[in-house]
């Protein structure tokens, strides 16, 4: 439980993966214990449909609840689901560029049919929109992922992908607040830092994350803005009052990976550092039982607004609309220049 403050639902202010195709005894005994908020899948997760929607029955089984379970479905570089079980799918900057003026409906359908995927599997929460702006500087780990260069249109493209994944039962999480896109170092091997000035970032950075800030789920930047604070983002309470306040975003906030190398010291202090910073759930990937638990332990439970804000967020769930998928198939291809890819 989190100093001062009083857990009523037991639920870990964590979300948490899982070593292969099946949960492990050990594994089931320590989600029933720590009870996460939440789980995310990898590819190593991922075998075949039926495989998956065993696996994702097991993870609920564990803690007694529909607990939410979330992927990383993008499409390019970064999708878990491929063929030929999957649609492959282009690079979200590619699929942008493809479609030209029709951006927005297009990036809709690519959405509607990634959700209809999830759902089928019993995956209700995807890691996208990716509202971070792009520019010449922005590193190649995060380049192609981005939806343009202009905040305004980022903005309308992430509303559309949104507004697929909740059509199609799919809760969207919002990232990476509050802003990646002028990071020139990949996040995943050192610590990027950014020296914009306030209002440069408000005008450009952070503006996407506030025109989407009702969004039920957001993830943050293990990046520093140092005209703001010398801490990363995820680790600064001065930059989640940024996001709360200033870019207004009050959905569940998560972090991204904790294990990420951004991030320095051991993983019990960087996830009990988070919650003081006031991210309200720890995201802990690809770390060893032992981590996990130990993980689990520093996070603590949700409480108090946390607790508040993770009930909305799965409250925001809905039950998929009734779609003919090969009629959108179709719209999509007759989108995009360069068919049989979306």
């Amino acid at each position: 439980m989190h100093p001062g403050g009083d857990a009523v639902s037991g639920i870990g202010a964590c979300i948490l993966d899982a070593e292969g195709l099946r949960l492990t005894p050990d594994e089931k005994q320590f989600f029933a214990e720590a009870n996460p908020f939440g789980f995310i899948l990898f590819a190593r997760n991922i075998d075949t449909p039926e495989q998956v929607r065993a696996l994702c029955d097991e993870l609920r089984q564990a803690v007694g609840r529909e607990a939410p379970i979330t992927i990383d479905q993008e499409g390019g570089r970064v999708q878990r689901l491929r063929a030929p079980a999957w649609r492959e799918w282009l690079p979200p900057m590619e699929h942008v560029g493809a479609a030209g003026e029709r951006a927005e409906e297009a990036m809709y359908l690519r959405y509607r049919l990634i959700a209809h995927e999830l759902r089928d599997l019993g995956i209700d929460s995807n890691c996208a929109p990716l509202v971070d702006v792009a520019s010449d500087a922005t590193h190649p780990f995060l380049k192609n992922r981005c939806y343009g260069t202009d905040p305004a249109q980022v903005a309308r493209i992430g509303r559309a992908v949104a507004d697929g994944m909740l059509e199609g039962g799919v809760l969207p999480v919002l990232k990476h607040i509050p802003g990646h896109g002028r990071a020139q170092a990949d996040s995943h091997l050192e610590l990027p830092e950014v020296d914009a000035a306030r209002e440069q970032l408000e005008a450009v950075d952070f503006l996407p994350f506030k025109l989407l800030n009702g969004l039920p789920m957001g993830m943050t930047a293990h990046l520093v803005y140092s005209q703001i604070d010398d801490r990363p983002a995820t680790l600064s309470p001065v930059m989640m009052q940024v996001i709360r306040e200033d870019v207004g975003f009050d959905g569940l906030v998560m972090t991204d990976d904790i294990s990420m190398k951004a991030l320095s010291g051991s993983l019990e202090d960087i996830a009990a550092g988070s919650i003081e910073a006031g991210c309200d759930v720890v995201l802990l990937c690809n770390a060893s039982l032992d981590d996990r638990r130990a993980v689990a332990a520093a996070s603590g439970q949700l409480w108090g607004a946390s607790e508040a804000r993770a009930a909305r967020a799965i409250a925001a769930r809905q039950t998929p609309t009734e779609v003919d998928i090969p009629a959108l198939e179709a719209k999509l291809d007759a989108l995009i220049s360069r068919r049989g890819n979306g």
